[in-house]
């Protein structure tokens, strides 16, 4: 963007000639611009001090090596990342990401999105994410523990309570949270909230573990009310199995729906009775302390089938929560879900909806949140524990529960006010995207050219 007006081809062009063979980011870089063309059009400040071009440019990616030994003694070479993207409203927040298939450009998408989702939560975080390309499965206790060690003591330099505060996300649980905590802790003799998703008895927050799953429902629950509906007796179909999904599950049923699929890597399973309470409680011990795949669930409720190596997205439902991975709801999925009659999808994961997808839901005028709006619980909750953490306090669950509503409620109202495309319309993408980058644009303005 020079202070003539460039269109979205060729800010796109720009983009993707600076970041080559980064689909995600790029991918991720698209589905905001569309929105954000149309609405900056008319704002010539927003144009000419380069505000999105600055926005799709992280501060700084850091990229290190880790090194560690495994049991058998050989030594293991990782590498690890921190985006840092943006910090216009608030020190850096955002997971710490452990998976084979964890890049650069994955991280870039993953920080860049978490700058909008941030601002949408009405709290001051900035956007960053990190993680590393090991995987964790399949790994003894003690090396999970010095890989985490090893991890942090390079990371340690780059963060900070008001400088960057990762949490944790896919591959990082309360164990790895731990692990690189206690490290952080003995290198610098600094104990400080400089990571959430800690355990109570040292500076973590109640409600932290169900928070993005329950905000996605609750934020699922505010679209269907614009219709005069609510989830009870809505059939919903999810995608996962993990603590997103789990907690989804959890809150749909407790709201009177009924939860008839979960997934893993592995494929999915079809539950037609439902998956009720003590099946979820018997998913998340299988899944979590037994390390365990979703197959297994079969045997456990025989009357459930297992679908190895397919997603859920045929299944017939009402409503739909795709709470596993980035891009694992494609174009034909979309189109399959409006034609089963889907009245409403809340995304629980980070960028699920592939553009085809997004698009397909578009048309369809669909109730359809995008991961920004919708999975933000889970970022606000870490950002209260963050102020917990500042405060030397703890707050109760009730007060928690309350506050993560309100900003579930606060996000939809941000969606309307920007999305409302009239003759009962929402696009809560645009309306999303819209209420993000505004917050962020007008204090990267107030701030000059920094």
């Amino acid at each position: 963007m020079s202070n003539g007006h460039v269109d979205l081809h060729q800010f796109m062009e720009g983009v993707k000639r600076r970041n080559p063979h980064q689909d995600e980011f790029v991918q991720a870089v698209q589905e905001v611009a569309e929105d954000i063309f149309a609405f900056i059009a008319d704002k010539a400040a927003y144009h000419e001090q380069q505000i999105l071009r600055r926005i799709a440019e992280p501060d700084r990616v850091v990229s290190f090596r880790v090194c560690w030994e495994d049991d058998a003694g050989n030594i293991r070479v990782q590498r690890g990342w921190r985006v840092q993207n943006n910090n216009a409203i608030g020190p850096y927040k955002g997971g710490i990401r452990f998976h084979p298939a964890v890049n650069e450009s994955v991280l870039k998408f993953l920080a860049f999105e978490q700058t909008f989702k941030n601002a949408l939560t009405g709290l001051p975080m900035g956007g960053g994410k990190g993680g590393a390309n090991f995987n964790p499965k399949g790994k003894s206790e003690r090396e999970i523990m010095r890989f985490c060690q090893s991890f942090m003591t390079e990371l340690y330099r780059h963060i900070g309570a008001d400088v960057d505060v990762p949490a944790g996300d896919i591959g990082v649980g309360a164990r790895e949270i731990g692990y690189m905590f206690g490290q952080y802790k003995r290198i610098t003799g600094n104990f400080t909230g400089v990571l959430t998703g800690k355990g109570l008895e040292w500076g973590g927050s109640l409600i932290r573990t169900e928070a993005t799953g329950y905000g996605a429902v609750y934020f699922l629950a505010e679209m269907l009310a614009t219709k005069g509906e609510s989830l009870a007796g809505k059939t919903a179909v999810i995608s996962g199995s993990g603590n997103v999904a789990t907690h989804a599950a959890e809150k749909i049923v407790q709201l009177g729906g009924k939860v008839v699929t979960l997934s893993d890597s592995g494929g999915f399973i079809h539950d037609p009775d439902g998956i009720g309470q003590e099946k979820i409680d018997w998913v998340k011990t299988h899944k979590t302390h037994r390390r365990g795949r979703i197959e297994d669930y079969v045997a456990a409720f025989p009357g459930a089938t297992f679908h190895a190596g397919r997603t859920p997205w045929g299944v017939p439902c009402d409503v739909a929560l795709p709470c596993a991975t980035q891009n694992e709801l494609l174009g034909e999925d979309a189109k399959t879900l409006v034609a089963n009659g889907c009245r409403a999808v809340a995304e629980g994961a980070n960028m699920p909806t592939d553009l085809d997808g997004v698009h397909v839901f578009k048309a369809a005028r669909l109730l359809y949140a995008p991961g920004k709006a919708s999975n933000a619980g889970g970022v606000a909750v870490s950002g209260l524990e963050m102020s917990q953490n500042s405060e030397r306090r703890s707050w109760k669950e009730e007060e928690l529960q309350q506050m993560l509503k309100d900003i579930m409620s606060g996000i939809h109202q941000a969606c309307i006010r920007y999305g409302d495309q009239g003759g009962g319309y929402i696009d809560y993408v645009k309306g999303a995207n819209i209420a993000g980058f505004k917050k962020v644009a007008d204090a990267m303005l107030a701030f000059g050219v920094v």
